[in-house]
């Protein structure tokens, strides 16, 4: 019934922070959601279509660590669902037709492995065929390691077919949120038109530990928040919550050039 605010510490009624968004009321702390809440706030009740739910991870490589691969991945089939850690979707946004890719961090951490990079990389290459904008919603602690090499091979993967998307004219707005971190943001979290990032977000590569042992110099105070790189020109803006849709049709009016229907290319990533 009470959830204690990791930001300013208050013990709040649950049911107060689910009506503002999952948002603090008292200090404005962004807590995490998940992908079906995502869809809500972006979509309402707007019919909208999911794209290729029937992708599975498999376990390419035997991995075992405390557990076998093969088990965690039926733990979390059974309680957060099939669709693996991203999850696509395609309607409308007003008059604008959007594919949106939100990630899901329940499901193993957000971590990006062969399911995460074949279903962005399908859904780009879709949405060139049907000329719709694109939308990542970044979640992550970064690539999968239990499919080592597979999972960073979806870097250069994704990377690629972003490269015909941005030939192909239509807009692709990257939305970093608590975390995103590791190969997501060393590759398509990154490559957007626009960065846009939830308030106080943690956003980066390495850890703030190794990046220290590194280069043998303390980090600044907020190193690596969404509010540091916006200061620095990593992100573009930091929106909150409440009005990520509203700027996300501002950004599309703005950026929507009818002559982006005529008829494009095809393009398809093998890899």
């Amino acid at each position: 019934l009470w959830v204690k605010c990791p930001g300013c510490l208050q013990i709040i009624w649950k049911k107060e922070i689910e009506r503002s968004g999952e948002v603090c009321p008292k200090c404005g702390h962004h807590f995490r959601i998940y992908a079906e809440q995502r869809l809500r706030l972006l979509f309402g009740d707007a019919p909208v279509e999911e794209w290729f739910p029937e992708l599975k991870s498999g376990d390419p490589l035997k991995f075992r660590d405390r557990r076998k691969y093969t088990d965690r991945l039926k733990t979390m089939w059974e309680s957060v669902g099939p669709q693996d850690a991203v999850r696509v979707f395609a309607g409308n946004l007003d008059e604008f037709p959007v594919v949106a890719c939100i990630m899901e961090y329940r499901f193993i951490g957000g971590s990006m492995g062969t399911v995460v990079g074949e279903k962005i990389t399908r859904a780009v290459e879709r949405a060139i065929r049907e000329r719709r904008a694109l939308l990542v919603i970044s979640c992550s602690g970064g690539a999968r390691m239990m499919e080592g090499i597979f999972s960073l091979m979806q870097m250069a993967k994704i990377s690629a077919a972003l490269a015909a998307f941005h030939e192909s004219r239509l807009p692709f707005i990257s939305v970093l949120t608590d975390p995103t971190t590791g190969g997501v943001t060393a590759s398509y979290a990154m490559l957007g038109d626009v960065h846009l990032a939830e308030p106080g977000a943690l956003i980066g590569f390495a850890g703030p530990r190794v990046i220290e042992q590194t280069i043998r110099q303390k980090l600044p105070e907020g190193f690596q928040t969404a509010e540091f790189l916006l200061s620095h020109g990593f992100v573009d803006r930091v929106v909150q919550r409440r009005d990520l849709r509203r700027t996300l049709l501002q950004l599309l009016r703005f950026m929507w050039n009818p002559a982006i229907q005529r008829e494009p290319r095809s393009y398809t990533v093998h890899m």
